[in-house]
């Protein structure tokens, strides 16, 4: 449904869970893909104004304004992308930041656009300082200046390039340049999904993939999806499986529950990774404050897995706050735990303890 492409390969990957998409989820989600802003589901405010930007542009006759979309993986970046191609009528080339390592690269790009065309940029906070120099002339006047030669010698050729859009995806907007960002005549921040915009995402995807499932069955794989399509979408494609060998492949509330827990999500889309943090901060240093380093090793993973893979979504969903002192588990942990916090836990940032009070 609504999600993007991500070829950075992490530990993110291997989780059914991760928000990031792995060769099986690019190729599903290639089919489920909508086609237009009328299929596509959620995100009401960024479809409202996106649908003003290119009605008028295509009012105009022009090429619609550059466009910057943030926001965490698997939110449908890269399908609005697609999306803005097909509403302009317009190619579509897509690359990456990561991909763009040196100005030449860029410039390749660049010179071989055809009028119009739509230029989606993953990752773009991940590109080259010299290639994103040389982007800011092309967004800005359709202009890039080829250096040839080497020293004092050298030569710049100015080349002149089509009108094009670009479309630059981040995950991490804040790393951008000030004078990049600004350059972008339309920015817009993609928001995690309710569970009822999750369910008509469940719904759809299982129209298309010739699935039989029930409200309540949607209801609960969309409870277990962290706010995120394609992490719904995955999690749909294993219930099916359970569905198929297990039962009479319709999915039910019970058929679902009974499917992801064996795959060891929970009711509120945890993994493995994600309560073995819980249970160690818990049950072996009593709620914290531990440091990032000691907790990684109580569970045996790296710290930079449980700072950038776990620890996100048990913040956002107030199971865990990260203090000067350490990590700290609130009482919303104790509870999905099934445990009592001791009677000395205050709150969740750990200052009644830091001050003594």
């Amino acid at each position: 449904m609504n999600w993007d492409d991500t070829t950075d390969a992490t530990p993110d990957t291997e989780r059914l869970v991760g928000s990031v998409a792995d060769g099986e989820d690019q190729a599903v989600e290639a089919a489920l893909r909508p086609k237009d802003l009328g299929e596509f589901i959620g995100q009401e405010k960024v479809r409202e104004q996106l649908d003003l930007v290119l009605r008028a542009a295509r009012a105009r006759g022009a090429t619609a304004d550059h466009v910057l979309l943030s926001g965490a993986p698997g939110l449908g970046k890269t399908t609005l992308s697609m999306i803005i191609a097909a509403e302009m009528g317009a190619p579509i080339r897509i690359t990456s930041g990561p991909a763009i390592q040196h100005a030449g690269d860029l410039a390749a790009i660049l010179s071989s656009l055809q009028e119009g065309e739509v230029l989606f940029l993953d990752e773009i906070h991940r590109m080259s300082r010299p290639a994103e120099e040389m982007l800011y002339m092309a967004m800005e006047d359709y202009r890039v200046d080829v250096i040839v030669g080497k020293g004092p010698g050298a030569t710049a050729i100015p080349l002149e390039l089509p009108p094009f859009t670009l479309v630059g995806a981040t995950t991490r907007a804040g790393l951008l340049p000030p004078p990049l960002r600004d350059r972008f005549g339309f920015t817009a921040h993609m928001e995690f999904y309710e569970p009822a915009e999750l369910e008509r995402v469940i719904h759809r995807s299982a129209n298309l993939l010739d699935v039989e499932i029930d409200p309540q069955g949607a209801s609960e794989i969309a409870s277990r999806s962290r706010g995120t399509p394609r992490i719904a979408n995955r999690l749909l494609r294993r219930v099916r499986d359970y569905a198929q060998v297990k039962a009479d492949g319709h999915i039910t509330r019970d058929i679902a529950g009974v499917a992801l827990g064996v795959y060891e999500v929970d009711g509120r889309g945890l993994d493995r990774l994600d309560r073995a943090v819980l249970e160690a901060l818990i049950k072996l240093f009593g709620g914290g404050p531990v440091g990032l380093s000691t907790l990684a090793v109580a569970v045996g993973e790296e710290r930079e897995t449980v700072e950038e893979v776990a620890e996100p979504f048990l913040v956002r969903e107030g199971l865990l706050a990260r203090t000067p002192r350490g990590r700290v588990a609130t009482p919303a942990a104790w509870a999905h735990l099934g445990l009592t916090p001791p009677q000395q836990t205050r709150g969740t940032s750990g200052q009644g303890d830091l001050f003594g009070a």
